[in-house]
């Protein structure tokens, strides 16, 4: 008899000749053409960097120069043999992932605590400090980071790119650990945990999707970020943004090195997105739902 429900249950095939059917195929049609469309609009001013990156000067001022050219690596030769690209990468590597660790550290479980016991007010100021632009501080951080004598040096850069991430990884975040079912930790406690226990041993491993989320958004915004290496740091250390900045001078721009320097520094970041798009894609769908 249940067998029976079950297939009585179970809807009868739309006909293909029906209006519905035909509503249906020209939604689906006209849908994927638009996403054909976008995916053309982003995509290609990628494909046209990267194969850029293989022409001379001249090909890339040239119109009539398509994508169908003999390809060189004397701009990736150039460069590299240059050497302030490499050092740079270098930099940037180092100053994107001290700060977005210490920026973790930090906001993670601050996160937790605004989520868990729903202080308003915490994250009010967070969002706060997410709305004012950074470039209003830029005056009176280098007045009091000179004072210290620390413009120039790394300690700098990692903590401008701090007050960036850590709002943006709290408030990532705040919404995830809200969304965690509150009778783990609960359990937790019952069986003799302290809060802070709760949280290391229940909601932590629970949030690592959101968090490997935040932080990769953290590193990317630390790896583009132009504006406070360009008044803070020197030619020590100088990051991948104001490096790319330097092959455009008044006189003429080195459109073929632009190019495989933008090129080499777009590498990292596509292959982190790759490489975490598991937990890219569930970071940000698992905090979207609370319950």
């Amino acid at each position: 008899m249940s067998a029976t429900v079950s297939r009585a249950a179970r809807p009868s095939p739309v006909p293909h000749n029906t209006p519905r059917a035909r509503r249906r195929g020209t939604w689906s049609w006209l849908r994927g053409t638009a996403i054909t469309i976008v995916t053309l609009v982003f995509a290609l001013p990628i494909v046209w960097m990267f194969a850029a990156a293989f022409k001379t000067n001249v090909q890339v001022t040239d119109p009539s120069v398509g994508l169908w050219f003999k390809p060189t690596l004397d701009n990736f030769r150039s460069i590299v043999e240059a050497g302030q690209i490499v050092r740079s990468m270098g930099n940037s590597l180092l100053v994107g992932l001290v700060s977005t660790v210490l920026s973790a550290v930090i906001a993670v479980p601050a996160a937790w605590a605004v989520g868990r016991f729903t202080m308003h007010r915490t994250g009010s100021l967070i969002l706060v400090a997410r709305i004012v632009p950074a470039i209003s501080l830029l005056v009176p951080w280098y007045y009091l980071f000179a004072r210290m004598g620390l413009v120039g040096s790394y300690t700098v850069l990692v903590l401008s790119h701090m007050f960036v991430s850590v709002p943006l990884i709290m408030w990532i975040m705040i919404s995830f650990f809200a969304g965690l079912p509150v009778e783990l930790e609960e359990a937790a406690r019952t069986d003799g945990l302290s809060a802070f226990g709760a949280f290391w041993r229940i909601s932590l491993p629970l949030a690592a999707p959101g968090t490997a989320t935040a932080s990769l958004l953290a590193f990317v915004f630390s790896w583009n970020n132009f504006m406070f290496a360009l008044v803070f740091a020197d030619d020590r250390t100088q990051t991948v943004p104001v490096t790319l900045f330097n092959f455009i001078s008044y006189a003429s721009t080195d459109w073929g090195g632009l190019m495989a320097a933008a090129t080499l520094i777009t590498v990292p970041v596509v292959l982190a997105a790759v490489l975490g798009q598991k937990y890219l894609v569930a970071g940000l769908t698992s905090g979207a739902t609370k319950g």
